[in-house]
Order: structure tokens, then C-alpha cells, then sequence
């Protein structure tokens, strides 16, 4: 070993692989705008309670002197938050948190879906998801009053079958109503903020498969036996038979959309 030099022997770490490992453990970093920030903190005081529903926010003078921003970016920031619902401005009052938000935060939503003129079949997907499970939890939760208030709007759309636009309403009401009854305030208002969406898919979808009148019956009986499975408290049956009916309703317009794409022969 006499004259061997010991650098010889020990060999340099791997760059590239350390720097490799470095670099996996960073995310990009984003430009955020201060306005973008201005949201950020005000929804991080909703998150712990340092705000409530229908707190009043400070002025746009207190918010510039506190945040240390300008007051265009506080003007753009409230309006932003007024945009999605989460905060409203009073004239002569200032600026509040919403009293109800719920509606307001999920309607862009519904707006984007009418807009992007999402398929009715998958609109349709969408409801299986959100009134099978209504319809179950319903079945499971609802009080003898929700009980009494989907029977009711279920004889009224066997008492006005001939008059199409109360029953649009009513049909809407039914599923609005079930969806109440879930005790699942989370759920409600989920299905309660896309109601532009729901309202145009149970207009859309009725006016086609109503063409063919012996549908109205079929329609009827669904409806009835969706609420006589809640009313027994049977949710596994009340979900099974919310998704018949959608299924079903699916069914009719692809149905339908086949006859009129074929060609005469």
C-alpha cells in the first residue's frame, strides 16, 4: 500500500443521483397573485371559525392596512369572493359572509355543466350517483313529516298526470324532497346547488319520454315505489328502485335517440 494514494480508493458520491433525489421532494412554485393570498386568508379564518356566516368583514381601508396590500387587490379579491357566493356586499353596510352559502358555492357547477352542454346520459350518471344514495339514506332517516310530504308530492303527480307543466314542478319537488329527508345536510346541499342542472334534466328527460304516453304509467309506478320503500324504512330497496327508475329513464332516450338517428328504409 506503500505509495498508493488513499483518494484512490474512496470514490466521489453520484451527483446525478443526488440531485435526482433532491429534486422529488420539491413542487413547482406557483405565482400566485395577491388577491389570489387575500381569498387564501379569508378562507382560512371560515376554516377555523374565526369567521362565521353572516360576519361582517373589515373595510377595504382595515383590510389594506392589515394585509399591507393595495386596495385593488382587496376590491378584486371581494369581488371574486361575491362572484362565487361566499361573501355579499350591503349597500351602506360593507361586506358580510353569506348567511346561506350553500347554493351559492356549487352553482358555478351547474352553470359550467349547462353551458359545456353535458349529454343527458351523463347527467343522468351523475344523478345515479347522488339520489341512489339519497334515496337510502333517505329510507333510513326520514321523520313520520318527510315521510307524509313524499307521499304527497307522489299523489300529486298521480292526481295531475294531464297537465305536464305541474308535474315537471311536482316531479322536482319529489326528488328535492327525498333528498331533504337524508338528515345529510352535506348531501342536500350538494343536490340543492346544482338544481338548475337537476330542473333542466328532469324537464328534458320527461318532454322526450312522455312522446310515448304509455311511459307516464310506467313513471308513476317508479315514483310510488320508490316512496313506499322509504316509507317501510328499506333502504337497500329504496336505493335499488331509485336506480331502476334513472336507469330506466336512461333507457328511454338512448331508446329514442336510436330511432330517430336510424334511417328510413
Amino acid at each position: 500500500m506503500v505509495g498508493l494514494d488513499w483518494r484512490q480508493l474512496v470514490r466521489p458520491p453520484v451527483q446525478i443521483y443526488i440531485r435526482l433525489e433532491v429534486i422529488t421532494i420539491f413542487t413547482p412554485i406557483k405565482d400566485v397573485k395577491v388577491y389570489q393570498q387575500v381569498i387564501a386568508q379569508i378562507k382560512a379564518m371560515i376554516k377555523s371559525g374565526e369567521l362565521k356566516r353572516g360576519d361582517k368583514l373589515p373595510s377595504e381601508r382595515e383590510l389594506v392596512e392589515q394585509l399591507q396590500v393595495s386596495r385593488t387587490s382587496i376590491r378584486e379579491a371581494l369581488s371574486a369572493l361575491q362572484i362565487i357566493g361566499l361573501v355579499e356586499s350591503r349597500h351602506g353596510e360593507g361586506n358580510f359572509i353569506r348567511e346561506q352559502v350553500d347554493r351559492n358555492l356549487l352553482e358555478p357547477l351547474s352553470i359550467i355543466f349547462l353551458l359545456e352542454q353535458t349529454p343527458p346520459q351523463e347527467i343522468l350518471e351523475f344523478r345515479m350517483i347522488l339520489e341512489t344514495n339519497s334515496a337510502f339514506l333517505a329510507a333510513k332517516n326520514a321523520n313520520q313529516e318527510q315521510i307524509e310530504a313524499i307521499g304527497a308530492a307522489v299523489e300529486n303527480l298521480e292526481r295531475f298526470q294531464l297537465e305536464e307543466e305541474q308535474n315537471v314542478r311536482l316531479d322536482k319537488e319529489l326528488h328535492y324532497t327525498i333528498a331533504r329527508a337524508t338528515g345529510n345536510r352535506l348531501l342536500y346541499s350538494i343536490i340543492n346547488s346544482i338544481s338548475d342542472l337537476i330542473d333542466e334534466s328532469i324537464k328534458y328527460t320527461r318532454s322526450r319520454i312522455l312522446m310515448e304516453p304509455a311511459n307516464q304509467q310506467t313513471l308513476i309506478s317508479q315514483h310510488r315505489g320508490i316512496y313506499e320503500a322509504i316509507a317501510a324504512g328499506n333502504a337497500e330497496e329504496a336505493s335499488r328502485r331509485m336506480q331502476s327508475h334513472l336507469e330506466y329513464v336512461n333507457d328511454c332516450l338512448a331508446r329514442l335517440e336510436r330511432s330517430e338517428t336510424t334511417p328510413e328504409s
